[in-house]
């Protein structure tokens, strides 16, 4: 690995830092506002879970195809892919916010251990969608910068974990989707 890549690398490193704050963070301040409580004359966007939901399963199909792309030797198409994938996370963060900024949450009901297994898939969903924002920035930077072996490393990471995060999106909406109004 040249030093021209390890440099190219350490100038995003702050950018990947302050992300890795400020989008959990705004998330969860903009996720405590509600615009029609503040007398904000808003349509709720209720329309928009299934949507997400989509868009989850989406990404993670989008996930595997860029593995299987990259293991056949096609890096373009894996790269491709990769920066769909972002575009989709990034659209799925968007819609999540404006749907909580514009709707009342939605209570699970359902009862028993089901009730214990939607939480336990609810709060690693939720810790990992907060885990794997540096996860992914670093990945994406490292191969942006030519460092592939290092890519490499820590997308074997990577991967998995942001493929959990986006099933598990899809399992919690559809676990929790007879509840809504």
């Amino acid at each position: 690995m040249s030093i021209d890549n390890i440099q190219k690398e350490k100038k995003y490193n702050k950018w990947i830092v302050v992300l890795s704050i400020i989008i959990p963070v705004a998330v969860a301040a903009l996720f405590g506002i509600n615009l029609r409580e503040l007398g904000f004359d808003v349509e709720p966007l209720t329309f928009l879970p299934p949507i997400y939901a989509s868009v989850n399963a989406l990404t993670a199909l989008v996930l595997v195809f860029a593995v299987v792309s990259i293991k056949k030797g096609n890096r373009k198409l894996h790269e491709n892919l990769m920066k769909f994938a972002i575009t989709l996370s990034v659209a799925f963060l968007v819609m999540y916010v404006a749907y909580h900024m514009t709707s009342d949450s939605t209570k699970y009901g359902g009862e028993g251990i089901i009730r214990y297994v939607y939480y336990f898939i609810l709060v690693t969903h939720i810790l990992l969608s907060i885990i794997i924002i540096p996860f992914v920035l670093i990945t994406y930077v490292r191969a942006i910068s030519n460092n592939f072996e290092r890519h490499k490393k820590i997308a074997k990471i990577t991967f998995p974990l942001w493929l959990y995060v986006a099933v598990t999106g899809v399992i919690v909406y559809l676990m929790i989707s007879p509840y809504y109004a």
